[in-house]
């Protein structure tokens, strides 16, 4: 299986679809290997994931399965399954979107308070939606939110639990990024809504600060209280989903839970630099040209 995997990438393709681009830069903290890639008729851009060398592919494609699953809003829901037999990959709907870390790069420092806020909101708005149905995303980190000119989106649902089986220890395991994961997860516990918060409470001081375990006073004076709440080593002291969401959002006389991401996502919500690196994105995939492929498919 594993010479299969790697026949098909070095010829340039995962299943039915032919690889564009990879989506991230190497790094421990990637949650799975990522590309841009196309169905063979070039009719069909979508984001494609695959597990990263030393990650259990059962467990991937178990969660991949399971992820079909996690509907909401602000997440990136999962189209097309390798079926039973194959390598194990997945697909999202393609739109120009960067991940976080990779928009942090291109503004070359944290992003502004009201981006912060207007990620927050949207993630902890979809983590609401993912709790109310029984499930535990455990998956979340930095890397796993993508910036959309419409708004974030969240994948990587179950990158802890394709890590590691509940009561084995998750640290140093392929696609984890350390500074996400929970304390009371981190050491086995089986995954639970406040592992989430937790994570989102990394993944808003990264936002903020470049770091996902930042000192204290690092973090800006108007968003220290909600992420330090967040990130309580005692999940009982988290704030839910829902209350996250209410302390993301703008101070507006007519805000509710139900609009509160969409009043912090108009025009402007991402700065400049990240904008315009959308707009490359998208032009160079359109102007992109794949090779022939006249390796004989397996």
């Amino acid at each position: 299986m594993e010479q299969s995997r790697t026949r098909e990438e070095s010829a340039r393709r995962i299943g039915p679809y032919r690889l564009i681009t990879r989506l991230d830069p190497p790094g421990p903290a990637v949650p799975a290997r990522r590309f841009v890639a196309r169905t063979q008729d070039g009719e069909r851009t979508v984001l494609l994931s695959a597990p990263l060398p030393g990650a259990d592919p059962a467990r991937f494609a178990t969660e991949a399965d399971a992820a079909r699953r996690l509907l909401g809003p602000w997440i990136a829901p999962v189209t097309d399954l390798a079926p039973p037999g194959e390598h194990p990959w997945y697909t999202t709907p393609y739109l120009p979107l960067l991940p976080l870390p990779v928009a942090l790069a291109v503004q070359g420092r944290p992003l502004p308070e009201t981006t912060v806020r207007a990620v927050g909101t949207a993630l902890a708005e979809a983590l609401a939606a993912a709790h109310g149905q029984g499930l535990t995303h455990a998956g979340v980190s930095p890397a796993a939110v993508l910036l959309t000119a419409d708004g974030p989106r969240l994948s990587c649902f179950g990158a802890v639990r394709a890590a590691a089986a509940d009561c084995e220890p998750r640290t140093g395991l392929p696609g984890l990024d350390p500074g996400a994961l929970a304390p009371e997860q981190a050491s086995g516990g089986r995954p639970r809504p406040p592992g989430d918060i937790y994570a989102l409470g990394a993944v808003l001081a990264y936002a903020a600060t470049g770091h996902t375990v930042p000192e204290r006073d690092e973090l800006p004076s108007a968003l220290r209280p909600v992420i330090s709440s967040c990130l309580a080593r005692d999940p009982a002291d988290r704030p839910t989903a829902a209350a996250l969401m209410a302390a993301l959002a703008p101070p507006t006389p007519h805000r509710t839970v139900l609009n509160s991401a969409g009043a912090l996502l108009a025009p402007g919500w991402l700065p400049g630099r990240v904008v315009a690196a959308l707009a490359r994105q998208s032009s160079e995939l359109l102007a992109a040209e794949l090779p022939t492929d006249t390796t004989p498919r397996t």
